[in-house]
């Protein structure tokens, strides 16, 4: 609640006359302050702020005019408005020294409580509408600094949202252009093999088709897993696996790209396993992104190193190439969704922008961390993930289960469950090319038939079923013992 008084100082040697004046002016919301002395009354004056002085003249020691030219020469106290209160005939020498000295009125004692009121209330209404004044501007101020605030806050929101349209029409074309790609050479591919089946360059395109198929797989895996990533819809399957057989798999997953560009991979993994309680899959399509933009970024017989070493209780895993390098300024935006540097180096190598993003999401949820360092353009890159090793207890326990030997597995009878009848089809011979026994049903009420009429050892149930979709056909078959 803000203070509303108003502070008036009354200024005499004699008791009773202090006294007779706080009676004559009390009221609401005025705080009456008395002196006795010229030196109590500047202690007074430095410490409230005062909106009328009544001063006596005659004092001893420090008489009324010497204190109100005290308070004309401070800057605090000099526009406090005095009045002189005197005993004695007030003949035009002294008024004169009074109104010198900045007094705005005499009065004669003894005095009229009618005129000490009506000047009283005169200066208790100015001060009133001065603290109002006060007030209001003070207000104004706040609304003034407020409405700043928020227009800053508007154009640094509206720069945003240029920047995200920009960067989202520039990730529309791209991503466009990437599906592009491959679609155009599939397609060729399949003309080519319905008019020459056989013919001599049938393998070469098959192997062609094979590349390119992956290579948008890749690409619309990317996106689910960023959108999904973004929802918090990614459950990490964690178990106790060694670094060394992460970024195994990594380099198998990356390896044809480094050839195909003639890279030479050099490797720096200790021997000593280095346990981590990670999701061993989503470590190692960390690293193989990671890999993957290395062989992108550097010209054709570039220098890839992956190393990794142990760091307290963290490992770091480096992806480093004399490559084309990041720009200074781009070093912060990197891990950026829809970020492409190769942009800002005039050089295209394909790509949506998303994958540093999904890099440094899928670190954090395993609580690591990455950073990205660059030289500069033509200078190369480093890439360090930071990543938490697993506990020593988890480690002995799983040493002591792993070696646990091989057992030689019977053919699996395998339900697949798919509303599309081509991705069923052909995800059954994959099945029996793996030496299993699948069996294919395409909505819910089937597949509940087909699991009961077979029980299977496995059931591959796509969940956007028509009608009864995949999490009710679980349901469903939880609910059975049998299943």
């Amino acid at each position: 609640m803000q203070n509303d008084e108003v502070y008036f100082l009354l200024v005499d040697d004699l008791p009773e006359n202090l006294l007779a004046l706080e009676a004559l002016l009390r009221r609401d919301g005025l705080v009456i302050l008395k002196a006795r002395s010229g030196t109590e009354a500047l202690e007074m004056l430095l410490t409230h702020e005062i909106s009328l002085a009544l001063l006596d003249v005659q004092m001893p020691g420090m008489d009324g005019f010497e204190l109100a030219e005290l308070m004309r020469g401070t800057e605090r106290t000099r526009r406090v408005p005095i009045i002189f209160l005197t005993a004695g005939n007030a003949d035009r020498q002294r008024r004169f020294r009074g109104y010198e000295a900045g007094a705005v009125d005499f009065l004669q004692k003894p005095i009229e409580a009618d005129i000490l009121r009506g000047k009283a209330d005169v200066f208790f209404s100015l001060a009133r509408q001065q603290l109002q004044l006060s007030r209001q501007r003070d207000a104004l101020k706040i609304t003034a600094d407020d409405n700043q605030r928020l227009l800053n806050e508007s154009l640094d929101s509206a720069d945003a949202l240029k920047d995200a349209d920009r960067r989202k029409d520039e990730f529309l074309a791209t991503l466009a252009h990437e599906l592009r790609n491959p679609l155009a050479p599939i397609r060729n591919g399949l003309q080519i093999l319905r008019m020459s089946p056989d013919g001599p360059q049938a393998e070469e395109v098959r192997g062609m088709m094979d590349r390119q198929l992956t290579h948008l797989v890749r690409l619309i895996d990317d996106l689910l897993d960023v959108s999904r990533v973004s929802q918090g819809k990614i459950d990490l399957r964690k178990e106790r696996i060694t670094l060394q057989s992460v970024l195994q798999s990594a380099v198998e997953t990356s390896q044809p790209l480094i050839d195909t560009a003639h890279h030479r991979l050099t490797l720096e993994v200790p021997d000593e396993p280095l346990w981590l309680e990670a999701d061993g899959t989503r470590i190692s399509q960390v690293v193989s992104n990671l890999l993957n933009n290395a062989a992108k970024y550097t010209p054709d017989g570039g220098k890839i190193l992956l190393g990794a070493r142990r760091d307290g209780n963290d490992v770091l895993v480096e992806v480093s190439d004399n490559g084309l390098g990041i720009p200074g300024d781009m070093l912060p935006k990197v891990f950026d969704l829809f970020t492409q540097v190769d942009r800002h180096l005039d050089r295209s190598k394909g790509g949506l922008g998303i994958g540093l993003a999904l890099v440094r999401r899928l670190v954090d949820m395993h609580g690591g961390s990455i950073t990205a360092e660059s030289a500069g353009l033509n200078n190369g890159s480093t890439f360090t993930v930071r990543l938490p090793l697993a506990a020593q207890e988890s480690i002995i326990a799983v040493a002591e289960t792993a070696d646990a030997g091989e057992t030689v597995q019977k053919p699996l009878q395998i339900l697949v469950v798919d509303d599309n009848i081509d991705s069923a089809k052909t995800t059954g011979w994959m099945i029996e090319m793996l030496g299993h026994v699948p069996t294919l049903a395409h909505d819910g009420p089937e597949a509940l038939q087909s699991a009961r009429a077979l029980n299977p050892d496995i059931i591959m149930l796509d969940i956007g079923l028509p009608g009864m979709n995949g999490y009710e056909v679980c349901r469903e078959l939880r609910a059975d013992p049998a299943f």
